[in-house]
């Protein structure tokens, strides 16, 4: 027996019987399970969290780099008390010939809950199917949860071409 109480050369004193001989003792195996585990639930709790927190705090849409775009539908393939979704770059917006005729044009999205708008003929005005929201034909809300009118843009046709145009 040593002086330091341990069994053995002087030169092992303070070492684990079961070392490597690097000086460092080998992870135990209640060491590795804790590890493991400390990990995978780590693991779990970001694969729950992050969709949460995507859902909660969406990313940023860009903006619509276009001011103007030429509607794919032609002016005389909109007959009165009709309307037709199309897009202006990214975002889509309805456009309607009123039952008198005269074009107009309204971003496509609710402000409820941002569902898409439609035209309802049997009704001449503007519908959203999720939470049964109307809108007249110059986009106020008339009835349903929406708080808000739909923003308009302006539109104007030129020969059969329709050109719809962000307001500033």
């Amino acid at each position: 027996m040593t002086e330091n109480g341990s069994h053995g050369t002087p030169g092992q004193a303070g070492r684990d019987s079961r070392s490597s001989g690097s000086g460092r003792s080998p992870a135990s195996r209640r060491t590795f399970l804790d590890r493991f585990l400390g990990t995978a639930f780590g693991g779990l709790v970001a694969a729950v969290t992050y969709p949460v927190i995507r859902y909660i705090f969406p990313p940023r849409e860009a903006e619509a780099a276009t001011s103007s775009v030429v509607a794919p539908v032609k002016a005389s393939q909109l007959p009165p008390n009709s309307g037709r979704i199309i897009r202006f770059g990214t975002k889509p917006v309805i456009l309607l010939r009123t039952p008198g005729g005269e074009l107009r044009c309204f971003d496509g999205t609710c402000t409820h809950l941002a569902c898409t708008v439609q035209y309802r003929e049997d009704l001449a005005h503007i519908w959203c199917a999720c939470h049964n929201g109307h809108y007249d034909l110059h986009g106020r809300n008339i009835a349903g949860p929406p708080p808000r009118p739909l923003p308009p843009f302006d539109v104007q046709a030129r020969g059969d071409d329709i050109i719809v145009t962000r307001r500033t």
